[in-house]
């Protein structure tokens, strides 16, 4: 019997397991999916969002704060694409600048660091390509861009290098109460444990319903994106703004950790799995955006996509404890600033396992709390010419787009928590991010995962189980 089994591993379950992982318990993790980070974690802003925008005494406001400034020291920690380039809301007439004296009135209550209200001129001196009437803006300079999906796997393979288990493509069916604990019924087979940590985003109230009626309702919200060539993504230094309504924070044009540049999103309420864009939705968010950076060009767009939100029917984070199946803890909700708060909602729930006293938390000696991995395009000419005479496959290019190298993909195929996809690999290592989205690439990244993992090509997905490439010819007469 484990003694705590987290189903999912988006960014909030990573961040459990990383948590807990630092104590002496028996820890496993299961997700439906083929690989961590393959839901709203991968298809999101990228945005660690400052906290000026939760209301003031609630659990989203304290753990998007605390999330922020504690996401510095883990990306140092665990090699994760991050740079804190700060965010402005900007406000274009005088009931936009009431809203933003709002969302710094409450900035200050919640702590956010450095917060302040800009004049226009002091906004067109930061970002000179932002719309002229722009009256003012919000400015939070600890706000930052990441890399959604690193992050994730990160927390994640340090989890497992500690001693965490972790079981991909398994998908919770049923909950039933045992003696101690509980048993977690899945198409591979069956988990039992003392505790459950329920992180499974926009399948919350479904996985709640295994025990017991949920009092909250999970409301699927699709938000679609641009995500622009290099060459645009110097247009603008921050992260920009519209003053948020009701759906959210509105639409945002923001340099991404990797130099493109990402624009949207929108909201729509939608199935849980529907991930589907529209040229009416793009065509909107492309106006939308046009109303901060006139300039914007859209015609530089390599790729668009959509993810899925874990709104629900609460302004506020459900971080709970069933009453009446002590064990089950629920994270459901879990919309932005979730990305944000991540690292503190792992905390937060290793508190309240801590608390209930049940099980004891030792600390771990020997914590793995560490991670590099090579990123050959960014090393010197010495420090290439080294590595490629240590290891010749980090002298042949695979990923022309991003320079990114048969050695880096061999390295990602064997690491704690391997890609077994296409786009797995591209997550881990770069390979297919770039202009031609992998129109070069990706048959190479294919053959290296067969010959490395020793799976037949056929069964080698794009994305998802069932995103097959390749599909065997069948001739006349075979069976």
């Amino acid at each position: 019997m484990y003694d705590v089994l987290i189903i999912g591993c988006g960014v909030s379950g990573a961040a459990c397991a990383y948590s807990l992982s630092k104590y002496e318990l028996s820890l496993c993790i299961i997700d439906a999916s083929n690989d961590v980070s393959n839901g709203t974690s991968k298809a999101n802003s990228a945005i660690i969002h400052a906290g000026y925008d939760p209301k003031p005494g609630s659990l989203m406001a304290k753990l998007n704060v605390e999330g922020n400034a504690m996401a510095g020291d883990i990306c140092e920690k665990l090699d994760v694409p991050f740079k804190r380039i700060g965010s402005l809301v900007l406000g274009f007439n005088e009931a936009d600048r009431a809203h933003l004296q709002k969302l710094y009135e409450r900035g200050v209550n919640n702590a956010v660091p450095g917060i302040a209200l800009l004049s226009a001129e002091e906004v067109k001196a930061m970002e000179p390509n932002i719309a002229d009437n722009v009256v003012g803006a919000l400015y939070a300079p600890s706000a930052g861009v990441i890399s959604p999906w690193e992050y994730t796997l990160a927390m994640a393979e340090t989890a497992v290098k500690n001693g965490a288990e972790i079981y991909l493509s398994t998908r919770a069916e049923a909950i039933e109460s045992i003696e101690g604990g509980y048993k977690v019924k899945t198409n591979k087979g069956d988990f039992e444990t003392r505790y459950i940590i329920s992180a499974v985003g926009v399948d919350a109230e479904s996985l709640r319903s295994m025990l017991e009626e949920p009092d909250y309702k999970i409301v699927p919200t699709r938000g679609q994106y641009f995500l622009l060539d290099k060459s645009e993504g110097g247009i603008v230094n921050h992260v920009i703004f519209q003053c948020p309504d009701e759906k959210g924070k509105g639409v945002l044009v923001s340099p991404t950790v990797h130099g493109n540049l990402i624009v949207g999103p929108d909201a729509e309420k939608t199935a849980a799995g529907d991930r589907a864009t529209s040229t009416v939705g793009l065509d909107k968010i492309a106006a939308t955006a046009r109303r901060s950076v006139p300039s914007l060009n859209v015609r530089q767009n390599i790729r668009n996509f959509a993810g899925v939100r874990a709104n629900s029917d609460r302004d506020e984070f459900i971080i709970e404890e069933s009453a009446a199946f002590p064990g089950f803890i629920d994270l459901a909700g879990i919309k932005s600033p979730g990305l944000s708060a991540a690292p503190a909602i792992g905390e937060y729930v290793a508190d309240m396992i801590r608390a209930g006293g049940k099980l004891p938390f030792e600390k771990k000696e020997g914590f793995i709390d560490s991670r590099r991995r090579i990123r050959f395009a960014e090393l010197s000419h010495e420090e290439k010419a080294k590595i490629v005479g240590e290891n010749p496959a980090y002298g042949r290019i695979v990923c022309r787009c991003e320079t990114v190298t048969e050695g880096e993909i061999v390295s990602a195929l064997h690491s704690p928590i391997p890609p077994v996809s296409v786009n797995a690999v591209k997550r881990r290592v770069g390979a297919g991010m770039g202009r031609c989205q992998g129109g070069f690439c990706s048959a190479i990244v294919h053959q290296l995962i067969s010959r490395e993992l020793g799976i037949p090509m056929e069964d080698i997905p794009k994305e998802d189980e069932g995103s097959y490439i390749l599909i065997p010819l069948r001739l006349k007469g075979d069976k």
